[in-house]
């Protein structure tokens, strides 16, 4: 006969394996207060866009009227209308210029922005770390210190009043070369370079067949920034394109604000229509952005 000895049972305090895994996923759960927290961002959030599209859809009396109204009305086709109608506003040139201006500007600071910071990153030459000193200290001057020698620059090339004037300053931004060169730095590796260069690949070849591809994500995050920037810009802009006739879009929002007389539901209405192109690029690239947000902040 055969007997089994049991040993001592294991005390409810003991250490079991599934225990760090129990502590994990309290940790990594959400608790009340965060959905709560969740919820407040996600309302604060939106709100302003709710307000807008409520305004919009409003006469002015009932948007100017107290309690102001919180439920979107009938009028909003009736105010578009009027937007697009408006010859001083001029608002369908001023979304023609502003995406030309942003769009060509957005392409040049990212392939310009890629790089300079793979050679800032990746490139041996004299100079590198004094240049790079140099790119980061222009981010610390604001535009508004070099309006007037720019605006006497842009007057002796008679760029005054025409899209060049509000573009080619921009083409290129220290913020671009220093994120993707903090990028290009954990993003390629040496090795894969070496490799490169191996085959037969050269400086141009290994930035576009190699460094470039490595880049997509941040690229993708930095056209994003950059077109929001400058669809957004007003003060240069406002500078100089003194021409009403060839505004930008936030030129042609300025246009419907009256200096005697605000009519909200009109000035909302437009400002629906410039920001609808922004929603736009966002549902478009959406998901690059923010797997490439994603992937930055896993390489970091």
């Amino acid at each position: 006969m055969t007997t089994t000895t049991l040993g001592p049972r294991p005390s409810p305090l003991a250490p079991t394996k599934d225990r760090p895994r129990n502590r994990a996923e309290r940790l990594w759960k959400a608790s009340p207060l965060t959905w709560v927290g969740l919820v407040l961002a996600v309302i604060l959030s939106l709100f302003p866009f709710y307000w807008m599209i409520v305004i919009a859809s409003r006469t002015n009396d009932a948007a100017n009227s107290w309690p102001p109204p919180f439920l979107p009305g009938g009028k909003l086709g009736e105010n578009i209308e009027r937007v697009l109608a408006n010859g001083d506003a001029n608002i369908v040139k001023g979304l023609m210029n502003s995406f030309l201006v942003s769009g060509t500007i957005t392409v040049a600071t990212v392939f310009f922005g890629s790089l300079a910071g793979f050679a800032f990153a990746k490139l041996r030459f004299k100079g590198k770390n004094a240049l790079l000193l140099i790119i980061l200290a222009s981010m610390m001057v604001p535009i508004q210190l070099g309006v007037l020698p720019l605006y006497i620059l842009m007057a002796k090339l008679e760029w005054l009043n025409t899209m060049p004037s509000v573009t080619v300053p921009f083409l290129i931004g220290g913020f671009g070369i220093f994120m993707m060169r903090q990028y290009a730095e954990q993003a390629v590796p040496n090795e894969l370079i070496e490799a490169a260069r191996m085959d037969g690949c050269s400086t141009w070849g290994v930035y576009w067949h190699v460094v470039a591809p490595a880049l997509r994500p941040a690229a993708a995050v930095l056209g994003l920034l950059t077109f929001m920037e400058q669809w957004n810009q007003f003060f240069w802009p406002f500078v100089v394109l003194a021409d009403p006739a060839n505004p930008t879009v936030q030129i042609s929002l300025r246009s419907l604000n009256s200096a005697y007389f605000a009519d909200n539901s009109q000035i909302f209405a437009g400002t629906l229509i410039a920001t609808l192109p922004l929603f736009i690029v966002f549902i478009l690239f959406g998901r690059q952005i923010i797997g490439g947000i994603m992937e930055g902040a896993v390489k970091s």
